[in-house]
């Protein structure tokens, strides 16, 4: 793609995304959503493959039915109590419509079935934008909406970090899997949205560096399924060695800086004596741990001195980590000390 014409693309993505989070008018965050979605869909498109052709298409149909059902909402709500100010949303009906079309945009489960399948059809840098940037005008959307529709939201995000575990496990490609990792990141920030919104943000940041990491080193390892991770080792033996950590700093496990968010989210539903629900909660991040062990086992099965069956990729241009990806990785490992005092400045 000329780069000009990419640049006029990621504009659209920033102006879009900014003008729903700096908006207090339905009509304004509605129209910030659709030239965000309008930006993106050409770059999904790009590479002018079946796949992509087809994930764009799924993601275009899923975005204009989630922008139909917040355009429906609003003006519901406008019609009820003559409010067009996203925080003065307060008739259930409106409030249950846009519920379910804030869902759709992000895929929250059970409206989740779209994110996989598009993902897998784009390629990583494309991907990467879909599970980062794309879901920062819609949660912005959630954190102003006044939260009186807490029992479905709850139910959301408990079946989104169900979901989010299950899917990925019988999963051979790697973006599917990121596409499931997702899902159930999404249900721990629901969830906590409706208790503690600094506490999600917070969350959303950690998710977005470990996310840009992980997207950016199978990059750079040409990694697309578990498969190719055999020979990742001969490319790039630092990166594939950091790469267990990424995986399972994204699975949160201690010590590592995933661990913190769902710490800290694990002991707010305990002060709010939600005992059982954080139960339910850790017992399915145990799913999510699962297959991220799984990738874990096929990275590190390879590293030198072992061998492996696979034919060797000798003809190959060796591309350097760059400078966001290394201060990403290290935030992304080492962060975890240093989160108390993060969590202290924010509140």
């Amino acid at each position: 793609m000329n780069p000009y014409i990419m640049l006029i693309f990621l504009l659209g993505l920033s102006l879009g995304t900014m003008i729903t989070i700096m908006s207090s008018h339905w009509l304004l965050a509605w129209m910030g959503l659709e030239i965000n979605t309008l930006a993106i869909i050409p770059l999904m498109a790009q590479h002018h493959h079946p796949r992509s052709v087809e994930a764009s298409t799924k993601y275009f149909l899923t975005q204009a039915t989630a922008a139909a059902m917040i355009l429906f909402a609003s003006s519901t709500n406008a019609w009820m109590t003559g409010q067009w100010v996203i925080n003065e949303m307060n008739h259930p009906l409106p409030m249950m419509i846009m519920t379910l079309g804030l869902a759709l945009k992000i895929g929250i489960a059970p409206l989740h079935t779209w994110m996989p399948e598009v993902l897998q059809g784009l390629d990583l840098t494309t991907g990467l934008i879909m599970s980062t940037w794309q879901k920062l005008a819609p949660f912005s959307l959630l954190l102003q909406m006044n939260q009186n529709n807490s029992m479905m939201l709850t139910i959301m995000a408990m079946m989104s970090v169900v979901v989010g575990g299950w899917g990925g496990l019988n999963q051979t490609q790697l973006r599917k899997i990121l596409a499931y990792s997702s899902i159930a990141h999404i249900g721990w920030m629901i969830l906590i949205v409706q208790y503690y919104p600094k506490l999600m943000l917070m969350t959303l940041i950690i998710y977005i560096l470990m996310t840009f990491s992980i997207f950016n080193t199978f990059k750079l390892m040409k990694s697309t399924s578990i498969s190719t991770l055999a020979t990742s080792w001969s490319k790039h033996p630092t990166i594939t060695a950091i790469t267990p950590l990424l995986l399972l700093s994204l699975g949160g496990l201690p010590p590592l800086t995933g661990f913190g968010p769902k710490w800290l989210i694990l002991s707010e539903l305990t002060k709010q004596d939600l005992n059982t629900m954080a139960v339910i909660m850790a017992l399915s991040a145990l799913l999510s741990l699962y297959f991220y062990l799984r990738l874990s086992y096929a990275v590190t099965l390879t590293i030198s001195p072992n061998t492996t069956n696979m034919i060797s990729q000798w003809n190959y241009n060796i591309k350097k980590p760059s400078q966001h990806l290394s201060t990403t990785t290290a935030l992304s490992l080492l962060l975890l000390p240093l989160l108390p005092s993060i969590f202290t400045i924010m509140i």
